[in-house]
């Protein structure tokens, strides 16, 4: 009789204890990612945002400012300009990326052969290279003094276009980042073209369907998912542009200052001048023009439901 009292406790106590362990287990699995986590990103986002609510002077020492530096980030002509800068780069950059990604990709898609396999893993190849290294080889490239380009260039008697002036600076940047980029997102395109189901393509040429046909009207609306994803990957990563301009910055003579992108400007601050509070309020303001920008090109093509429809 005692036994069958206790039994309903006894079990409801060892699906407890069962249900404790088991979170334990999971909290065991998932607290080397949090810690890590906490101590790389969020406490030095936190620390960060503490830094840019103050300023630091020689004679007043550090006082509490609350929104002054963003204020002064937000009328400072070097803030925005850079950002001026990486907007108008964004505009040319991203539609260029997509399109060479895309055209690749569709490439891949129709030839299906050993080359094009070959031609698949050289094309994704510049993303494998770190940025730091592709920058370098491409300053080399561009050299006057010492570039095959100025060889090449030299041998039909002309002179080679100087992709590291204050003039054509632009265009260079634009065609290492194109270079490092084109190859990953044709990945992501390429994914998403082999997922489309065939069946749809032997309907349309049962119809008379033109391979061109195909592309426009099957190929591109369904993989309109990847090109968006692809375009926010983009306008994050060219809204944060500073590896490429900074590790060519020596080589270029002037034609990249230190406030040429507002991430450059924000290192400049912080680890030139020693202006630690400024450049800590520099990140934080060029991370909400980022998140505006994200924010209203998706509410856009939520609305929309994407870019052909």
């Amino acid at each position: 009789m005692t036994a069958t009292l206790d039994s309903p406790a006894v079990s409801t106590k060892h699906r407890r204890s069962t249900v404790v362990r088991q979170n334990l287990t999971g909290w065991a699995f998932v607290a080397p990612f949090g810690i890590i986590f906490l101590a790389l990103l969020v406490l030095p986002i936190g620390y960060a945002l503490y830094l840019s609510l103050f300023q630091k002077s020689l004679i007043g020492g550090t006082r509490f400012v609350l929104f002054g530096n963003y204020v002064k980030a937000f009328s400072d002509p070097s803030f925005l300009d850079g950002v001026w800068f990486v907007v108008r780069f964004s505009i040319v950059l991203i539609p260029l990326q997509m399109a060479v990604s895309l055209a690749i990709a569709l490439i891949l898609d129709i030839v299906v052969t050993r080359f094009a396999r070959f031609s698949r893993l050289m094309i994704f190849m510049p993303y494998a290279i770190p940025t730091v290294i592709g920058a370098l080889m491409w300053g080399f490239l561009y050299s006057d003094n010492f570039g095959p380009l100025a060889e090449i260039f030299e041998s039909f008697g002309r002179q080679a276009p100087d992709f590291l002036s204050s003039s054509l600076i632009f265009y260079g940047l634009l065609n290492i980042v194109t270079w490092q980029w084109a190859g990953y997102y044709m990945i992501i395109l390429y994914a998403a073209l082999q997922g489309i189901d065939p069946t749809l393509y032997e309907a349309a040429r049962i119809d008379g369907a033109s391979q061109w046909q195909i592309i426009l009207r099957i190929k591109i609306p369904l993989v309109t998912p990847a090109l968006v994803l692809i375009l926010v990957f983009a306008l994050i990563g060219t809204l944060q542009f500073f590896n490429e301009p900074k590790i060519l910055q020596d080589l270029a003579a002037g034609a990249i200052p230190n406030d040429f992108t507002p991430n450059m400007y924000a290192y400049q601050q912080a680890f030139s001048l020693a202006n630690y509070n400024y450049g800590a309020t520099i990140s934080f303001a060029l991370g909400a023009v980022v998140f505006v920008c994200v924010y209203i090109f998706l509410f856009a093509t939520r609305k929309r439901g994407g870019f052909f429809s």
